[in-house]
């Protein structure tokens, strides 16, 4: 069984991406070097090519993070700080991915290649590189393994979902004035580079005290003096709290003039809480202690186990957009996560020890199990979804159609909406 029924694949040839972006930093700085960087790159390369390249930058960041500070994944937990020009690497690489993932459309439009297997391609990779984003960013402003990067993963993976779910219910991405793919990303490149000068305990220092704010009676009062950052936690949260409102402000007009509910859009958003609570169940367990993953060695597994089960969930999401399915609500990955949080937490539930988590070592083999099975799913699921896109439309992933090839998919989807006009 495929993930694109019978019915759904002709909704391929009619989809077309849709976007809209507010951002005046993309329009008046960014956007005129992207331009400019596509036409650097042969015609004859795939846009999926790039996107891929950008990703791989990704992964070689966190590479250099598992290479330079083994203790990350070790008992000690960070123990060994990375050298500090390392961070500079970061930043590099971060940077060549948005540059990447920016310029990936133009090629697909350059090529006549832009279609549904690109749009999810990107989110695909976009939903990984979240993920290793937040473990780099709070290793460089020296959280490390903490709740505040749990709560960092959960406000970054909220920020994804919203913008896939407003995607799903308006047709189109939309992009505000400071958004996460622009800015956001920015914002992570300059930590980078602060932390390359200054090393990860400058963001220790705390804030009113740097920003000589610590005198003044009447902030004192009210805001406490935290590290920096901790207040950059703070910045993330009130910018999620800015995203939800103009993600739902979006998707309410739109619904409203299409002259449908605008408030049944609102139980999909019921899914992702949902997964989000599953985990810090399990994070909190009270076997050992209630921070035993956290502490251990095992987090940034878990973590990162978290964050492919978060790619199949949006990546059905995005798959629904393009072939105009039904809302997926649920996601098979989540039995797997609920047997490993109500199994962990058999002390807490009926006073007995867990069944499969009841030693440190069984957790251990049981978190990375969970990695693995979840690392397959995916994998599996991509491949699955590229196999039935390319073999229904005659298309390559990495590879750009000729121009009589183009010639022939055009006619085709032609054809195929006539016969959707006649149907209907």
């Amino acid at each position: 069984m495929g993930y694109i029924p019978e019915h759904a694949l002709a909704n391929l040839r009619k989809y077309a991406y849709k976007g809209v972006d507010k951002s005046l930093l993309s329009k008046h700085v960014l956007n005129p070097f992207w331009t400019w960087l596509v036409t650097l790159w042969p015609t004859w390369v795939a846009p999926n090519t790039i996107t891929l390249s950008g990703l791989t930058m990704v992964l070689i960041n966190f590479a250099t993070l598992l290479y330079f500070d083994p203790t990350y994944l070790s008992e000690k937990g960070g123990a060994t700080e990375p050298p500090q020009w390392i961070y500079f690497t970061w930043a590099a690489g971060l940077f060549i991915y948005q540059s990447f993932d920016a310029i990936d459309g133009k090629q697909a439009r350059r090529t006549g290649m832009a279609g549904p297997l690109g749009e999810m391609f990107d989110h695909g990779c976009d939903a990984i590189n979240t993920t290793l984003e937040v473990i780099l960013t709070c290793r460089a402003l020296n959280l490390g393994r903490s709740w505040w990067t749990v709560a960092s993963l959960a406000a970054s993976l909220a920020n994804f979902y919203l913008t896939t779910w407003e995607e799903y219910h308006t047709g189109q991405l939309y992009l505000g004035v400071f958004s996460g793919p622009v800015e956001g990303i920015l914002m992570i490149v300059g930590i980078y580079t602060v932390t390359g000068f200054t090393g990860t305990t400058f963001w220790d220092t705390p804030a009113l005290t740097f920003f000589g704010l610590d005198k003044v009676e009447l902030i004192t009062k009210y805001v406490p003096n935290r590290g920096l950052n901790e207040a950059v936690m703070a910045l993330g949260a009130v910018v999620l709290g800015f995203n939800i409102i103009t993600s739902y402000y979006n998707v309410f007009k739109a619904k409203v003039e299409a002259n449908e509910g605008p408030f049944r859009p609102l139980l999909h958003l019921l899914p992702f809480p949902i997964t989000v609570l599953i985990q810090i169940f399990w994070l909190s367990s009270p076997s050992f202690n209630r921070s035993f993953i956290i502490n251990s060695s095992l987090f940034v597994p878990f973590m990162c186990a978290w964050g492919l089960q978060f790619a199949h969930q949006v990546g059905r999401m995005i798959l629904a957009h393009v072939t105009k399915q039904p809302f997926p609500w649920f996601d098979s990955l989540w039995i797997w996560s609920i047997i490993g949080a109500v199994d962990a937490n058999m002390l807490r539930l009926i006073g007995r020890q867990p069944f499969i988590q009841h030693s440190p070592e069984n957790v251990k083999i049981f978190i990375h199990l969970t990695l693995a099975i979840f690392f397959f799913s995916y994998a599996s699921f991509c491949t699955q979804v590229i196999n039935e896109i390319t073999n229904y439309l005659g298309i390559a992933c990495f590879t750009v159609r000729k121009k009589d090839d183009i010639g022939n998919w055009r006619r085709a989807a032609s054809v195929d909406k006539i016969n959707t006009n006649k149907k209907a």
